[in-house]
């Protein structure tokens, strides 16, 4: 079976970029990307740009350039982020029946894991990126739920059969009670939806000179603002808790963290787990997955996934984190 982003050549990509006016060197690199395809073009006489081509039929236009807007009211903000290049008035381009945008490069590195004065940093940074997305919703962004992060990913995985028949049994089980706990969490969770990143992990927080700035808001959508923040915390429960109030210190001096969200830890991570397999299956068809996932479909890795569904209805009964 084909799929659309075989025919996104390295010359194709070239006519991309030339198409609204940039003269390339002929260099194209991949860079490491699944859900689009990203690259870095040589420019003649410049400094190379990168060059994002859309997954066919994900987003809608709307909705793509509902994150280029947000990414944009958050620079005019001085919030640190990589915004997409303008020209002529438009960030959104379209060649060859691909949809891309134009991004400057900007390299750094990863946090490193609990290291504690860039924890208070990225708090501050994650306080005045939600300062911004509180101030309204998104209009064509779906938002973060137990629908379809959840009861969708585990329709998505047994209608398609992905879920070895040794192990369907005890997968299905154990997912269908954790959906419970999990809506059950929500349910008595007070919380309230914002624009946030939505994929926030270290990797998507970048530090260069010192300074971090925030990278890629392509699954940007509306949800409690504790997604962004949890995904920052490693280790067990005690270093989680010095973590979280280094977090916690450096968010509260721009945004108010209504500290009940912390019960969400949990049941969103759940979400987390369920959503990435139904993602890997939903992407099968593309044949970059099979190739960088070759694992998926194994009887060892639904086993771990039951494994940690369970581990996770686990945590769900056990007292959420809390500050002190």
């Amino acid at each position: 079976m084909s799929h659309p982003f075989e025919t996104l050549t390295p010359d194709l990509v070239l006519d991309a970029v030339e198409s609204i006016g940039f003269l390339s060197d002929a260099r194209v690199m991949a860079l490491n990307s699944y859900e689009n395809r990203v690259y870095q073009v040589g420019i003649e006489d410049s400094v190379p740009l990168i060059a994002k081509f859309y997954r066919p039929d994900r987003w809608t236009t709307q909705a793509i350039l509902e994150e280029h807007s947000f990414t944009a009211e958050l620079a005019d903000c001085d919030v640190p982020v990589v915004a997409p290049m303008s020209h002529n008035g438009a960030t959104l381009f379209e060649h060859a029946g691909f949809r891309f945008t134009l991004f400057p490069r900007r390299g750094g590195r990863a946090p490193e894991p609990g290291n504690l004065d860039q924890l208070y940093r990225l708090g501050q940074l994650l306080g005045r990126l939600h300062a911004v997305g509180a101030t309204r919703p998104f209009e064509h962004r779906e938002a973060l739920g137990v629908q379809n992060f959840g009861h969708d990913s585990l329709t998505t995985l047994l209608e398609g059969n992905y879920v070895p028949r040794s192990l369907l049994p005890a997968y299905e089980s154990v997912a269908r009670d954790l959906l419970k706990r999990v809506e059950q969490v929500y349910r008595e969770t007070p919380h309230k939806n914002i624009r946030m990143h939505g994929d926030c992990h270290p990797g998507n927080m970048m530090c260069r000179d010192e300074m971090f700035h925030i990278v890629d808001l392509d699954d940007c959508r509306m949800g409690p603002a504790v997604q962004d923040i949890w995904m920052m915390l490693a280790g067990d429960r005690h270093e989680c808790l010095s973590q979280l109030s280094e977090l916690m210190d450096g968010y509260n001096e721009f945004n108010d963290f209504d500290p009940r969200e912390l019960a969400l830890i949990e049941p969103l991570r759940a979400l987390r787990l369920m959503n990435y397999s139904a993602w890997l299956a939903k992407r099968w068809d593309d044949p970059a997955f099979p190739r960088s996932f070759p694992w998926f479909g194994t009887e060892r890795y639904w086993g771990d996934q039951v494994l940690a569904l369970r581990e996770q209805l686990s945590a769900l009964n056990e007292e959420p984190l809390k500050l002190f």
